[in-house]
């Protein structure tokens, strides 16, 4: 089942995997990292991850791995 690893300490809250998720599974968290940045969050119950990556293209930091 595809999914997607958020690494949480590195995550900078810009949100822009939030803006681009087509499925609309990641979020902004309510919790604060040692950075102090709201982390991105991945909110997917029912597994409809789809492993599409653009996630990850987008994130400038480089905080997200993609598992298919």
């Amino acid at each position: 089942m595809p999914t997607i690893k958020i690494d949480q300490d590195k995550c900078k809250g810009c949100v822009l995997c939030v803006d681009v998720c087509p499925h609309e599974l990641i979020r902004q968290g309510r919790e604060i990292n040692d950075q102090g940045y709201q982390y991105a969050v991945l909110d997917d119950p029912d597994g409809k991850c789809t492993g599409c990556t653009v996630c990850a293209v987008v994130c400038p930091d480089m905080c997200i791995e993609v598992y298919k």
